[in-house]
């Protein structure tokens, strides 16, 4: 299994959003085409169009549990 799949299984899954590196997620979402512009050393900002502009910003090499549940519910949008 790739790792981008293992990030989208442990996002989806929810029980470690705490636990999440930020460049994997970084990764993931621009595995589902969001389009990545770099605002500063650890601030990425994602938009796709049709959805909601995503806000990361890194927390001592982990994402920050409220922006992995924001991208956990702009994946499920994709989804449906």
């Amino acid at each position: 299994m790739g790792n981008w799949k293992k990030t989208l299984e442990q996002v989806l899954d929810g029980r470690s959003d705490a636990n999440l590196r930020y460049e994997d997620l970084c990764h993931l979402l621009e595995r589902f085409g969001f389009a990545k512009r770099t605002s500063g050393g650890s601030h990425c900002l994602f938009k796709k169009p049709g959805t909601d502009l995503i806000n990361l910003q890194s927390a001592d090499g982990k994402a920050k549990a409220y922006q992995v549940r924001q991208v956990r519910q702009i994946l499920k949008n994709l989804k449906t």
